[in-house]
């Protein structure tokens, strides 16, 4: 959940081949083999007969060349994602809770001062959002390695605290990733349910020349994460499960096409049994990548 950080008791409620062909060489005496044998009644071989057999062999070299394109088209097939990098920002962290010192610190996200990171929100009773992040992205992860992309998440566990929101854009940057998601659960009143997609918003920043490139990300991951888990629509936020934001530093700092996911609402009851759900998870994993796919391999 991007929110506002927490009053340290508040905090505590959240938890935790290639092919040759040619002839022998005729070299000295060799050469005139054939012509004696033509003068002993075995006849050289006539004109047409030469073109047939060159016609022959260039054939059978051209049927050499397509079967390697054709390798290299299956492994292209295969791994669809080759060449690209992908980061993923599994959100807060669950040691957070803990260092709440540290999270409340400023940092600078362009057009304003926002805390270093929050708690993140749970489940009520108790699954956490950081827990949740952690659990998708590296089931995410995973799919688009399997995929040939190159991946980075911007944290290494989930029992710490951090990175800063300023932190984990600077790796998307860093990676000059060619897409970047961050992961996240939404804490908000318990009649409330579905997910949405938040993109940047021009703010005369970094992120601005990538603004149109993060909106085509974000809605090829609506689509797919809408039709991959059967998730509703956000119905308290954004027009279609879109929202567009300008204070959030992850996607202000940016100069990679970038976007956060809410997948749903942690305290709707609907909502937190999908989250609760090992299996739901890996199913919105899948839809992630699906869509992430889509975007990578698209025509601009």
């Amino acid at each position: 959940m991007i929110r506002r950080p927490l009053a340290a008791a508040a905090l505590a409620l959240c938890g935790v081949g290639a092919v040759a062909c040619g002839g022998a060489e005729v070299s000295g005496t060799g050469a005139s083999a054939p012509a004696a044998s033509s003068r002993l009644g075995r006849p050289a071989a006539t004109q047409d007969q030469a073109a047939d057999t060159a016609s022959a062999d260039t054939a059978s070299a051209g049927t050499a060349a397509p079967t390697t394109r054709t390798a290299a088209a299956s492994e292209t097939e295969a791994r669809p994602l080759a060449g690209k990098v992908v980061v993923i920002d599994p959100g807060h962290n669950g040691g957070n809770f803990r260092h709440t010192r540290e999270i409340n610190q400023l940092v600078d996200i362009s057009n304003q001062k926002k805390a270093c990171d929050t708690t993140g929100t749970s489940t009520n009773d108790g699954y956490t959002e950081a827990a949740f992040t952690w659990d998708v992205s590296n089931r995410l992860a995973k799919l688009l390695r399997a995929q040939g992309a190159t991946v980075k998440l911007t944290r290494t566990s989930s029992t710490a605290w951090g990175p800063c929101i300023n932190q984990r854009a600077a790796v998307g940057n860093k990676a000059k990733a060619d897409a970047a998601i961050s992961i996240h659960g939404d804490g908000a009143g318990a009649n409330l349910r579905g997910f949405h997609i938040i993109m940047p918003k021009k703010i005369g920043g970094p992120v601005d020349r990538v603004v149109k490139d993060s909106a085509r990300l974000g809605t090829n991951v609506r689509d797919a994460f809408h039709e991959g888990t059967g998730l509703p629509y956000s119905n308290y936020i954004g027009r279609q499960a879109l929202n567009y934001r300008s204070d959030l530093g992850g996607l202000n700092l940016s100069t990679v096409p970038k976007i956060f996911i809410e997948c749903g609402n942690m305290r709707n009851a609907k909502d937190a049994a999908r989250f609760k759900d090992s299996a739901f998870r890996a199913k919105m994993a899948r839809s992630l990548a699906k869509g992430l796919e889509n975007y990578l391999t698209s025509a601009r």
